[in-house]
């Protein structure tokens, strides 16, 4: 439950979507709060809520997660993320960037409120006398110093890139995570619905199909039988009765007309979205890619049912592929 609960957090958080994940972060918080101890398998999961939960309120400099008044969620957050780098074995380039993201971050947020004694505080706190990270402490000193929190260095290493690279890990955690039974329970249930949705539409179309022969058949009986009657009635006027094969040749024109109206019907949102040319978002670029990695190339409703993507059909999936690996994107 906890894992199913931290995966929804992370898919929240990816595709910005603020109140689920503020659902989620309160279920998060409930799960974690009954549990008696942390176990070991347990841990990385625990840190990841609560580093999602203090990032989502980086901005906000009078809200705390500590006992210590002083420390910005983002301090908190650096706390937490240390944890998380214990927890792997070689921490590669990634948490390195990371971890020096929201250092700055920290620093430049207490800039923008024009806190800089505030921030020269923290500097204090944040960095020690090791010297990897003095070049790092000199430079962000300088800049406090002149109280401009808006020169390139800055702008270079945002917060909106800090939430990108948290994604990026966010993304390799739910890969991990996937095979989690709650989650493969939910996939299957979207299944589900979309099979049971496509056998109603089919038998919906079938009794369509069914009824307009009916009605064809009996307005053509009722032509043929009029002519009859006319005729013994002494009429001097020659019946007119259709050749069958012309009756055929409706009867096919109708029915492919009602199927043409059912197809507007069925795929009226897909063209509709196609006919807008949505731009393809990174996020779902990152989607169609785990898609194919998990199912192969080819099995595009497979990709379009487990993935997260917005008003997007089969063929837009498949060509998009085509489209990612001329420009050499994957």
């Amino acid at each position: 439950m906890l894992e199913f609960t931290c995966y929804c957090l992370c898919w929240h958080f990816r595709e910005g979507r603020t109140a689920e994940f503020r659902r989620y972060r309160d279920v998060a918080q409930a799960v974690i709060n009954s549990l008696s101890k942390i176990a070991t398998h347990q841990k990385k999961t625990v840190y990841l809520c609560q580093l999602l939960t203090r990032i989502s309120k980086g901005k906000i400099l009078d809200y705390h997660f500590e006992n210590d008044q002083r420390m910005s969620p983002l301090e908190s957050a650096l706390s937490i993320w240390t944890l998380l780098e214990r927890e792997e074995n070689k921490p590669d380039k990634l948490y390195e960037d990371i971890r020096r993201l929201i250092q700055i971050q920290v620093i430049a947020i207490h800039m923008e409120k024009g806190y800089f004694k505030e921030a020269a505080e923290v500097l204090e706190r944040l960095f020690t006398d090791l010297e990897s990270n003095k070049p790092l402490k000199m430079k962000l000193a300088t800049i406090i110093k002149n109280k401009d929190p808006y020169i390139p260095f800055l702008q270079n290493f945002s917060y909106n890139l800090l939430l990108s690279k948290i994604k990026c890990y966010v993304e390799l955690f739910m890969k991990d995570n996937e095979t989690n039974f709650l989650i493969q329970a939910a996939a299957k249930q979207v299944e589900a619905k979309e099979l049971g949705a496509t056998m109603l539409q089919n038998e919906t179309v079938n009794v369509s199909e069914t009824k307009e022969e009916s009605n064809l058949e009996t307005n053509e009986s009722f032509i043929e039988d009029q002519s009859i009657t006319n005729q013994s009635s002494g009429d001097v006027r020659k019946p007119t009765v259709r050749p069958r094969s012309r009756r055929k040749r409706r009867r096919s024109s109708v029915l492919q007309n009602l199927n043409s109206l059912q197809n507007v019907e069925k795929h009226g949102d897909a063209w509709a979205c196609g006919r807008k040319r949505q731009r393809w978002t990174h996020e779902e670029d990152l989607q169609l890619k785990l898609g194919i990695r998990k199912f192969g190339v080819g099995s595009w409703a497979k990709i379009l049912v487990h993935g997260d993507f917005n008003n997007r059909t089969s063929v837009m999936l498949k060509d998009r592929w085509r489209t990612l690996r001329r420009i050499d994107q994957v």
